[in-house]
């Protein structure tokens, strides 16, 4: 069956107990099972086709068979070369480069992320569909780090709720900072005359960025910052730059200028998490890009 599987082996601890409880366990979750039972999943013990209503017993074999993943209609592969940084069973992580979106849209419907892995999916015949565990704004570049089935997707969504993902960025922005390290606590919402546009807004959600000046680059009047998001809002970095009176280089939707680099001076450098299968902690770091090396080194 082209689809994942996992198995499990009942301990004497855990036994008896219904199967149900058992792959509660395991963070499997009711919409899990509803998708497993009506979607071409499927649940063994001891190689048996069963109901979640089965009493297990210590020693048991347990094996789940999530349904087959169909691609959205709206994605579509293309051969379109990935920069892969970590691989394994349950994940990817690539470093994308500035300009490519992660996903298509209108204005956009083709040269994503997401078109990318979907042909290398089909390269390697693993059978998924894009599941991005986080997402970078097209002119955004560094790690985005991606689940290779719903699964392992839901348990990362679970880390993202619990804070355990932790995710670092450098950023370039407009003058200098007066404060060498700070925290930036201020909600964001949708400005309303905008379909893109995102606004620091009483009625937004809560947003929190900590930052840290690491250089300033007097001739040039910008500061380099390393900044980690507590939450992840659609533009946080940017607008919570801007909203303290540093906007990015190269954000012009934000009040950056384009006179030093022609995109967002924003690079997504590091991102750790702890690996729901095998609980070791996984730390990825990327280089910063030319355009913004380059940048640095006019001092």
């Amino acid at each position: 069956m082209n689809t994942f599987t996992f198995t499990w082996y009942v301990q004497n601890e855990e036994a008896p107990v219904l199967l149900r409880e058992f792959l509660k366990t395991k963070q499997i979750s009711k919409a899990a099972l509803t998708d497993i039972k009506f979607h071409g999943g499927a649940l063994f013990v001891n190689k048996k086709e069963v109901t979640v209503r089965t009493l297990l017993n210590s020693g048991d074999e347990v094996t789940v068979w999530f349904p087959p993943e169909t691609k959205s209609s709206s994605m579509e592969p293309e051969d379109i070369p990935l920069d892969i940084i970590y691989e394994d069973a349950h994940f990817i992580a690539v470093l994308k480069p500035a300009g490519m979106p992660t996903i298509p849209s209108l204005y956009q419907p083709n040269g994503s992320l997401a078109s990318a892995i979907l042909n290398y999916y089909q390269i390697k015949d693993i059978p998924s569909t894009f599941h991005a565990v986080n997402r970078l704004d097209k002119d955004t570049s560094g790690i985005v780090l991606i689940a290779k089935h719903r699964f392992a997707h839901s348990l990362m969504s679970k880390q993202q709720k619990d804070k355990v993902i932790k995710r670092e960025y450098i950023a370039f922005v407009h003058g200098e900072l007066k404060d060498e390290r700070g925290t930036i606590d201020r909600p964001i919402a949708r400005n309303p005359e905008s379909i893109i546009e995102r606004m620091v807004s009483e009625d937004g959600q809560r947003s929190i960025t900590h930052y840290e000046k690491l250089d300033y680059v007097e001739n040039s009047n910008f500061s380099v910052v390393s900044l980690r998001l507590e939450t992840g809002r659609t533009h946080q970095i940017r607008v919570h730059m801007a909203s303290i009176g540093h906007p990015l280089l190269g954000d012009d939707l934000y009040g950056g200028t384009l006179e030093m680099i022609y995109r967002q001076a924003l690079h997504s450098e590091k991102t750790s998490f702890i690996h729901p299968f095998t609980e070791e902690q996984v730390m990825l770091v990327a280089d910063l890009p030319q355009d913004m090396q380059q940048l640095w080194k006019l001092r």
